[in-house]
């Protein structure tokens, strides 16, 4: 019985001694398998004579029975004998590094007498021996198994995203063809094309008449290349490759080396052809890249009627002169559907199929690509299946995703197989009309050389190539590709490397102590001060550490990068099955038994010695923080579409980060990167995807996306001050060469954050995870910019999981799925209106008088709402189209118009304006305005509007723009001799003025109430949408909750919206009030206050929430009836709602709401007695119940 031999670097482990001390070792074992010594139960070799045309593959779903040990490698009557899984002490007993005497001498005496190299036990037994040798490895390095994993409590099954074929029992299936599941349509003239090729070679009378037959025929017959390819080229085109072809053999004569290096291709409006001079299992760096090529002009565009189908071959003899040289041959087609608009969800190959596929693929493999075409239209990720080849070693893999998910792959693949010593004989790329691309590639074996003995045998490394396919799949060209496709490092050790290299981008970039320093010596209060502090912050940020020096620090320790990867592949690589794993652990899990795993200080002080100056330190010191830093990750999850890591946030600086992180999630992919933040263990907050003009533009926005996503999430903490969740925020940005993949990118996102959420529950497909967190997560979101039509799917995707908290996990859906869109009902601007009238009111203002400004225009959700709702003289809005302004007031029935088209103001009637009214469109230039002036760039122009002085405005309310549009260095555009040019702003859009910057405008008088008070509406509409959610079964939400079919809504959906709607107006009209008292008392201005207010609100409910208040069951009763929806309560009943509603849900209900309504009546600086007297009060009419007499105590507990 041949063991079953472990494949290359399973979790990193790449190169250096693990493979060297082993060669030997392999070489036995190969040597006995290659020479037919070693078969089952010691009968005689097999021979292809007795070999039966029987044998299986297995697949596993999300629905699979587990895999069981015993058969993980089963195949009957094969010609290659069935593989075992040994326990990982016998695996290490058998590794362990004998010195070069003793291993001749064990060779010599096996081959005397002819013994088998290795005694295990049958394929077929139920139980594993164990080794007599219990000695632990030298290392003592104890990885986990999976009983002793962390497990999250009570998280779910969920269906998988990925479908992965792996080793197992299942049905069974049978390859029992031969040639390439391909059959070319003959080409009845080519036999007079060739005679026409020959004459015409003849004409040029480049190559001798006596070699024309002979290299023609070479050409024609021996390549392997099929008909279709000389029925679609012209005769012309086929000489000029024989010539080169020819010219190549010349050139390598000429040059005297002997090589003959070859390398054609052509490319023509509708297909294409590459030949290269090929080595076998070889990844050329240099060269032409034709595979790369292929990605980035044909396979990475594909799309629609723009999709090219790709078949690729290698000769079948080698080069005249070449033992190991053979010719790779690509050709490219474009795609003719015969149906080229098909529904998404359609699967027959019939209807989707290019008709050149239709026409050559055999029957075996339309059923083939039948059942993996009918997976993938199900999945967010690949499907991965392999396939035996009877009567070979030879493999079929066959991989299907959505076109436009997996840049680069095709080419990575080759990489991949490479790696772990395996060829490719034939390749085919199929587009399919429903936007799925399936690729199929057939493995071979290297030929057996001493370099090849380092190798697994593929029969174990195709598991280890398919399960690192859906790695490959989240990021198929990282940034150390060229490590991998050297061999240098392992495919999991660049791609670790990749992810740090994201993680040190953002957080290496600190400000250090000298900036600390510097800013406790300045003066806060001196706006000259505070201005240079923040251009210094900036240009510490800027320059301190770019991406590209990062990476070229990186880049320059291989042997660092092996060794941090090893300790993280320590902590985060679960043993599935103990010991007897699936099968067994590659060369990179052996070395965690082998190589030494450092300590941290071990690693510091090897870190010290190897780097050559102090940046080089800082970067990789940045590796150990980023390995102490990860809680969880889905990393060695077998199927995935991106990476994630949920993130311990204690290593960011307090200096910098003021308000500490509850948590923190990372997600890479090669699309995008991502974080997601919260500020409490339930909070809530909305999901945006950023995308950037240029490249210069995305650089911008990588440097700040970190700062961006906190200062937002932190707004929106302070937002949710009502509430009982925290602040969240989500932030995606789209890579530069992306930009067109919002729905991939989300998708993506979403569904590898979920990889941590879920309990995996399919074997082989989602294994456990190491989680260091150890506590049940549920997110809550919502749609934010980009993002709000993708809500849908991400509730739907939610629910196919098996998440529980579906119908919860988004807001802001579908009303069809129970959502309450906050732009069909002004949900955020009903919030922003109360400050806006608030203002009016408290300085008697007729408001159809007051001239308005307002940035995001009358397209968007804020920016609509508010021209339907307001009534003000608009004389300026800007928007993405451009600026449009008249001093004499816009007409108002035009731009009631727009707002409920939704259109931008480049469709605004221009007749309409005054003769001082303009226009400007950002696509415009060199326009004249009425007063003569010249704007010499509409987009600069745009950009800038809001800051221009001079122009006559009462009131500014931003409903759109870019965060910081305002900021210091800004600011004083907006003051004239020490006064606001506009008297008052509320700030409707998120952070488009720096908290700096309102105080420098309120010190100039202006009225300000800042985006965390003024732009609520919408998180507590989305909070009670949650509510109604988790209150609710199944059944109940989807008849009391969801919009039926013929779009009407159930009666309790209108009331209930109408409720949350007073709600919002309600709670806005406290704060203003109590801002506005606040500040009539103390002076303090009113965007300190709203920050004060926040803070106050969330410090008491925390505390309330940890009191024995909670315990009162008569208090606890009176204040969740009060806070939770009158229609709930009478709908379904506050019993049920505190059994369905979780716990730390319903005691943060408790506390938000006790503690907003004191905050906002007694002030965020009360006096020692107020919460005594306030909830006095609120006892009062409780105290005659049964149970009050415990009251007065927990009130005295609460208030000490």
């Amino acid at each position: 019985m041949v063991p079953d031999l472990p494949s290359v670097r399973e979790d990193g482990g790449g190169g250096g001694g693990g493979i060297d001390r082993i060669d030997q070792t392999r070489k036995v074992l190969h040597d006995g398998i290659l020479n037919g010594n070693t078969n089952c139960n010691g009968a005689p070799p097999k021979t292809e004579a007795n070999v039966q045309s029987d044998f299986s593959t297995t697949k596993l779903t999300s629905y699979a029975p587990s895999v069981e040990h015993g058969a993980l490698y089963r195949t009957k009557h094969t010609f290659w004998p069935p593989l075992k899984a040994v326990p990982l002490a016998s695996y290490y007993k058998l590794h362990r590094v004998p010195s070069l005497d003793s291993l001749t001498a064990t060779v010599m005496a096996q081959q005397q007498n002819d013994v088998q190299a290795i005694e295990l036990p049958h394929s077929d037994a139920s139980h594993v021996e164990e080794p007599q040798d219990k000695s632990p490895p030298r290392n003592a390095v104890h990885n986990k198994i999976l009983e002793n994993v962390i497990r999250t409590p009570g998280r779910q099954p969920s269906p998988q995203p990925t479908h992965l074929s792996v080793p197992g029992p299942s049905q069974h299936r049978v390859l029992p063809e031969q040639g390439s599941g391909y059959v070319a349509p003959t080409f009845d003239g080519k036999d007079q094309q060739m005679d026409r090729v020959m004459d015409q070679i003849e004409e040029k009378g480049f190559i001798p008449p006596e070699f024309v037959e002979s290299e023609t025929n070479w050409f024609y017959n021996e390549l392997g290349i099929d008909d279709m390819y000389f029925q679609t080229e012209t005769v012309p085109a086929i000489v000029n490759h024989i010539l080169s072809l020819y010219a190549g053999k010349v050139a390598a004569f000429a040059r005297g080396d002997g090589r003959l290096e070859i390398r054609l291709d052509k490319e023509a409006a509708d297909h294409a052809v590459y030949i290269d001079t090929s080595k076998p299992g070889v990844s050329v760096i240099d060269g032409p890249r034709y595979e790369q090529r292929i990605d980035e002009k044909y396979i990475n565009g594909s799309v629609g009627d723009s999709s090219y189908r790709v078949e690729s071959f290698r000769s079948g003899s080698h080069l005249p002169g070449e033992k190991d040289q053979q010719l790779r041959c690509y050709f490219v087609y474009k795609c003719q559907f015969a149906h080229p608009n098909p529904s998404l969800e359609e699967t027959n190959l019939d209807i989707i199929g290019d008709k050149r596929f239709l026409q050559k693929a055999t029957q075996n493999t339309r059923d083939i690509y039948q059942e993996v075409m009918s997976h993938a239209v199900d999945r967010t990720g690949p499907v991965i299946e392999m396939f035996e080849m009877e009567g070979s070693r030879e493999k079929r893999l066959v991989i299907a995703y959505r076109q436009g998910s997996a840049m680069g792959l095709f080419s990575a693949l080759s990489d991949l197989y490479h790696y772990y010593g395996a060829t490719s004989s034939r390749k085919y790329i199929e587009q399919f009309s429903n936007g799925i691309t399936i690729m199929s590639i057939y493995l071979r074996p290297l030929a057996q050389t001493p370099a090849s003995m380092k190798h697994p045998p593929i029969e174990a490394s195709i598991h280890q190539i398919m399960k690192e396919v859906s790695l490959l799949y989240c990021i198929p060209q990282n940034k150390f590709q060229g490590h991998f496709a050297s061999g240098r490092l392992s495919l999991q050790e660049t791609i670790y490397a990749h992810c740090v290299w994201v993680f040190v981008g953002h957080f290496l970039n600190r400000l250090g102590s000298e900036y600390t320093s510097l800013a406790s010596i300045l003066d806060p209060n001196n706006s000259a001060h505070v201005e240079m502090l923040s251009k210094i912050k900036r240009r510490l940020r800027t320059e301190t550490f770019t991406s590209d020096y990062i990476l070229e620090i990186i880049n320059k320790y291989p042997d660092l990068v092996r060794a941090l990867y090893l300790v993280f592949a320590n902590t985060h690589y679960v043993q599935t099955r103990g010991e007897q794993d699936d099968f067994l652990p590659t060369l990179s899990y052996l070395r965690l038994k082998v190589d030494p795993v450092l300590d941290d200080s071990q690693l510091k002080d090897r870190i010290s010695k190897s780097v050559v100056n102090e940046h080089d330190e800082m970067v990789m010191t940045a590796f150990r923080v980023f390995n102490s830093a990860v809680l969880k990750t889905n990393f060695y999850t077998p199927t995935k579409v991106a990476l994630s890591f949920r993130l311990k946030p204690s290593f960011l600086p307090e200096v910098e980060y003021p308000q500490p992180l509850y948590g923190m999630f990372l997600v890479i992919s090669s699309e995008f990167r991502g974080f997601h933040l919260r500020f409490r263990d339930i909070a809530r907050g909305g999901i945006r995807i950023v995308k950037s003009r240029n490249k210069e533009a995305y650089s911008i926005n990588a440097r700040s996306l970190f700062d961006e996503n906190y200062n937002l999430a932190n707004t929106q903490q302070r937002k949710n001050k009502d509430i009982p969740e925290g602040g969240s925020k989500g932030v995606i940005l789209l890579d530069v060469h992306h930009q067109d993949k919002v729905r991939v990118a989300f998708e993506k996102y979403i569904d590898s954050i979920m990889d941590l959420l879920l309990k995996p529950v399919s074997p082989g497909i989602k294994d456990p995870i190491v989680d260091l967190h150890g506590q049940e997560e549920i997110l809550f979101m919502g749609p934010d910019e980009n993002t709000a039509d993708l809500v849908n799917w991400a509730t739907e995707h939610a629910r196919k999981r098996g998440a529980s908290w579906w119908k919860s996990f988004f807001t802001g859906k579908s009303p069809k799925l129970g959502g309450i869109p906050h732009d069909a009902y002004g949900m955020t601007t009903l919030s922003v209106r109360e400050y806006v009238v608030g203002i009016y009111r408290k300085l008697n203002l007729d408001e159809s008088t007051v001239r308005k400004l307002q940035t995001g225009g009358p397209d968007g959700d804020l920016g609509s709402n508010e021209i339907l709702l307001g009534r003000e003289k608009y004389t300026a809005i800007v928007d993405g189209a451009g600026v449009l302004v008249d001093p004499q007031g816009l007409d108002r029935t035009e731009l009631l118009r727009l707002a409920k088209q939704r259109a931008m103001i480049s469709k605004y009637d221009a007749s309409k304006l005054s003769t001082d009214g303009y226009r400007v469109l950002v696509d415009e230039t060199n326009v004249s305005l009425p007063n003569g002036e010249v704007v010499d760039n509409g987009m600069v122009f745009r950009n800038t509007f809001h800051l221009r002085g001079g122009q006559p405005f009462d009131t500014f309310v931003p409903c759109g723009g870019r965060p910081e549009s305002i900021d210091l260095s800004t600011v004083h555009k907006l003051i004239v001799d020490g006064k606001s040019t506009i008297p008052y702003i509320v700030e409707g859009a998120n952070l488009f003025i720096t908290q700096d910057a309102k105080l420098r405008l309120e010190k100039a008088g202006c009225i300000l109430y800042k985006d965390a008070s003024a732009n609520k509406g919408g998180v507590t509409s989305s909070s009670l949408e949650v509510l109604a959610s988790l209150s609710f079964d199944d059944a109940g939400f989807v008849e009391n909750m969801c919009i039926r079919a013929d779009g009407t809504a159930p009666a309790f959906y209108d009331a209930y919206v109408k409720e949350v709607q007073e709600t919002i107006k309600r709670n806005a009209a406290l704060e203003f009030e109590a801002i506005w008292r606040e500040h009539q008392q103390t002076g303090i201005p009113r965007s300190t206050l709203s920050d004060t207010l926040s803070i106050a609100i969330t410090k008491l409910d925390e505390e309330l929430q940890k009191t024995e208040l909670w315990n009162n069951l008569i208090l606890r009763t009176s204040v969740l009836e009060d806070a939770l929806p009158k229609l709930l309560l009478e709908k379904i009943g506050l019993e049920l709602i505190v059994q369905r509603v979780p716990d730390n849900y319903l005691r943060s209900i408790f506390g938000s709401y006790l503690a907003s309504r004191f905050v906002y009546e007694h002030g965020s600086s009360p006096s020692q007695f107020a919460f005594f007297e306030f909830m006095s009060k609120r006892m009062a009419r409780l105290n005659q119940q049964p149970g009050s007499q415990n009251l007065t105590s927990h009130i005295n507990g609460a208030g000490a």
